[in-house]
């Protein structure tokens, strides 16, 4: 493997497994400050349990967060050198902000939280950790302000060869990252829905009903189906602005090797990508059209005459990502976000209709759906960077042109099983601990959890 494919492998897994921690963290601060502040207003001891419960647990995703997300930054000047080069002036303004303001006031009020049970009012107590979930999403918003620049680039000039800020408000107002913002938000609810929906559920098949789970059963039920709810609908919005902007990810997406007016979906294609078509697909004729205009009517691009175009615009070069890849990816990310939305409906009719004990057998296996919003969140993403190639910053500088030159594969390959090994710890010391936390602790066993809230984890 060439130095450059090392160093996308490498990028890729650590940020895969760092990406693994973020929407639990994102989805789960919210999660418990509305827990929290119903202790708050009602007084009733079981919401107090349940934020320190679902807090132990959050506190535990966050510290392996915090140390996967601190590797990927280095990477930018150890493998891509020459990217940190050409768009440091931009991408590290709002990675710089994050770090000095949102993780500062996350950390922060995050310590304040852990130590600050029985010690400070309770209205303070909650402020602290609905400033923990602000500064959680800020974060994430303020990375995806540098990550959507990769997408569409805006606010910049060239200049001596670099791309430069011009216009720090075009940057930060990029229509991408309104786009992809709510979407990730949206996805780290649906991730800390399905977390606590299926801990709750293992809790009360194993022990019976328990009021904190039962709660937790009931509150996850309805943030699933409200988190899920606004993936599907904002990622919709999020398809139709690709195929104004990224038109090559939308086609590649849909194996639409043709242009087409009204454009068919495909359900299932069987990709020839080096002959350049289907050598069989299941359609619904007019229905990308649809999904792209809301009107049954209007050209989708084709992968064929994208090619034509960007190389009459950019040079001669391969312009199309991976096409299987990108269409079964993005359908299994499809999927896996209907099927959740059928679980949360499911989840609510159990609670409504009283079948919770008496369909257990349903209950039993609510667990596993906690793989479901891990799996679309990183189909999610492998969809977004993969499709975006051959560029690393659209239009202006492609991958190859972003690696360090001085680099050797011998480090790399060497860096890559490094970091590989220690990530894949991490991720086994991570899942053993929620693990052991959540499925070992009865409500017998929340007075201890009381005490340990007092002098923190």
């Amino acid at each position: 493997m060439t130095t450059l494919g090392l160093a996308r492998w490498q990028f890729a897994l650590t940020s895969v497994y760092h990406f693994f921690f973020v929407p639990l963290t994102l989805g789960l601060s919210i999660l418990i400050a509305l827990m929290e502040s119903r202790y708050v207003r009602t007084g009733d001891e079981t919401y107090k349990d349940m934020a320190k419960f679902w807090g132990k647990l959050f506190l535990i995703n966050f510290a392996m967060g915090v140390v996967t997300g601190i590797v990927m930054e280095f990477q930018f000047g150890m493998n891509w050198s020459e990217y940190s080069r050409f768009v440091g002036d931009i991408f590290g303004a709002p990675l710089a902000i994050e770090a000095l303001s949102a993780f500062f006031l996350e950390s922060t009020f995050l310590g304040i939280w852990i130590f600050g049970w029985e010690r400070l009012p309770k209205r303070l107590h909650a402020a602290s950790i609905w400033l923990v979930a602000i500064g959680s999403n800020l974060s994430a918003l303020w990375i995806l302000v540098a990550n959507s620049f990769m997408h569409e680039p805006a606010g910049y000039a060239l200049l001596d060869g670099r791309a430069v800020m011009t216009d720090f408000f075009a940057l930060l107002f990029n229509e991408h990252v309104w786009f992809q913002f709510p979407h990730v938000l949206a996805s780290g609810m649906t991730t800390a829905a399905f977390f606590v929906l299926g801990i709750s559920a293992f809790q009360l098949y194993r022990n019976g009903k328990q009021e904190l789970f039962l709660r937790s059963f009931r509150w996850s039920s309805f943030y699933a189906l409200i988190g899920v709810g606004l993936v599907i609908v904002i990622g919709h919005f999020q398809g139709q602005h690709m195929v104004a902007v990224q038109p090559m990810k939308m086609a590649a997406a849909e194996a639409l090797w043709e242009t087409e007016d009204p454009a068919a979906l495909s359900l299932v294609s069987i990709i020839n990508e080096e002959e350049q078509r289907n050598s069989f697909s299941l359609r619904i004729p007019g229905a990308l059209s649809f999904l792209s205009y809301n009107r049954f009517d209007g050209e989708v691009r084709g992968i064929i005459d994208l090619q034509a175009e960007y190389e009459a615009t950019y040079g001669e070069g391969d312009y199309i990502p991976p096409v299987t890849f990108m269409f079964w990816s993005f359908r299994l990310m499809v999927a896996s976000g209907f099927l959740m939305a059928a679980v949360s409906v499911l989840a609510l009719f159990l609670l409504y209709t009283g079948r919770l004990e008496t369909m257990r057998w349903v209950v039993r296996f609510l667990p596993l759906t906690i793989l479901l919003p891990y799996a679309a969140n990183s189909l999610g993403w492998l969809f977004t960077e993969i499709g975006r190639q051959p560029w690393i910053v659209f239009g202006l500088q492609r991958v190859e042109e972003a690696a360090s030159p001085n680099v050797s594969s011998g480090m790399l390959i060497a860096s890559l099983i490094s970091f590989s090994a220690i990530y894949l710890l991490l991720m086994g010391i991570d899942v053993y601990l929620l693990g052991k936390y959540a499925t070992n602790l009865g409500l017998h066993d929340l007075a201890t959890v009381n005490e340990e809230g007092h002098h923190g984890s």
